[in-house]
């Protein structure tokens, strides 16, 4: 009866990465076992609620995420990233992909939980996705050995502004499956459908709007609110996983969906991205960076909404619900379209730190 009324406390910073934001953790405080690990996410995050009521999950997806560090023992980077997506009205935790806004503010996570020393003016951290093998380059701002939050950049999605953080993309090509385009096709036609399967920081199926009844300008309430066409598109990203040799992605949330249009403001091309059961509210930092080379592709379903560049680095606008997104890219076209590296500025801050309770039945080290 004791253990049932005890809990287990884990030290954790709560901070918001680009426009998602969840619980940091060291790596060495949590279970290594990833069953018992998944267990001890959906209790923090309090998965299994529309509202996530018994933990600190905010009910989206984009809300539901978190990321473990660990100083890397990798040659190259200094920081390893571990990303868990957890569920929020499912108790499921899927340790597949990675989060690229999640990944800002793995930098400054790390100087706060003392993981690596800060250099004035700025600090330049060498993060391993672990999930991904990626490897990424972050500059964060900092002074007198802390981490600078306040700044001047603005990014949509995001209210105020904050100091930026620089973030360059490297070994995202083929990350998951091992090739850029898994199926071996620029293009592949899933019931009836025209789809882009590409491999470039996250697996994603893309399709174009008008092929499935959409403009590709709606709202995120007004694509939440179209159940015929989720149904539609979830069909087509489960035979499109087992394409891209992913196996049975029904409760993965590995390949993501994303639908262009040609675009409508000052952008490159209009899109909307699925997480992939909801509306992305604004852009993947990660999915962003595969509609980016999808657009730059030749072959692509992107073909006809615009006019390509074909200098490198390039700046891709994508317009998403909220605003927009600039990927910079730097790709090559001897001998067909290569993506080498993909930059992104991004913002983060600390909103709270402190300890997380986990009932003992769950996890008592």
């Amino acid at each position: 009866m004791a253990s049932e009324m005890t809990q287990t406390p884990i030290s954790y910073l709560f901070m918001r990465g680009g426009t998602s934001r969840g619980p940091y953790f060291k790596r060495s405080d949590l279970p290594e076992d990833l069953d018992t690990l998944a267990q001890v996410l959906i209790a923090a995050t309090g998965s299994g609620h529309a509202i996530n009521i018994d933990g600190i999950g905010g009910g989206t997806a984009v809300t539901t995420k978190v990321a473990m560090l660990s100083i890397s023992d990798d040659e190259w980077a200094d920081i390893d990233y571990f990303f868990a997506q957890v569920s929020v009205e499912e108790q499921l935790v899927d340790f597949k992909p990675t989060c690229g806004n999640m990944l800002s503010a793995v930098g400054p996570a790390a100087i706060e939980m003392g993981l690596i020393e800060a250099t004035d003016p700025i600090t330049t951290i060498k993060i391993r996705a672990v999930n991904t093998g990626a490897r990424v380059t972050a500059r964060v701002r900092t002074a007198d050995g802390q981490v600078i939050y306040g700044g001047d950049t603005a990014i949509d999605g995001v209210p105020g502004t904050a100091a930026p953080i620089e973030l360059t993309f490297l070994d995202v090509a083929g990350g998951a499956t091992g090739a850029f385009l898994p199926t071996g096709n620029t293009r592949d036609l899933i019931d009836g459908v025209e789809v882009t399967c590409m491999d470039v920081a996250m697996p994603c199926a893309i399709a174009r709007a008008e092929d499935l009844g959409i403009t590709g300008y709606e709202s995120l309430e007004e694509l939440d609110k179209n159940s015929e066409f989720f149904a539609r598109f979830e069909a087509i990203r489960i035979k499109a996983g087992a394409l891209m040799g992913l196996g049975d992605v029904t409760e993965s949330v590995v390949p993501k969906f994303a639908v262009l249009a040609p675009a409508k403001q000052d952008g490159t091309i209009a899109t909307r991205y699925f997480m992939p059961w909801k509306t992305h509210p604004t852009m993947a930092v990660t999915g962003g960076q595969c509609i980016a080379a999808c657009t730059l592709t030749p072959g692509s379903v992107a073909d006809g909404m615009l006019v390509r560049p074909t200098e490198s680095p390039t700046n891709v606008r994508l317009e998403h619900p909220s605003g927009s997104m600039d990927v910079l890219v730097e790709f090559s076209t001897e001998g067909g379209f290569d993506f080498e590296a993909a930059g992104l500025v991004r913002t983060a801050r600390k909103l709270a730190d402190g300890n997380i309770y986990i009932p003992a039945r769950i996890w008592k080290p």
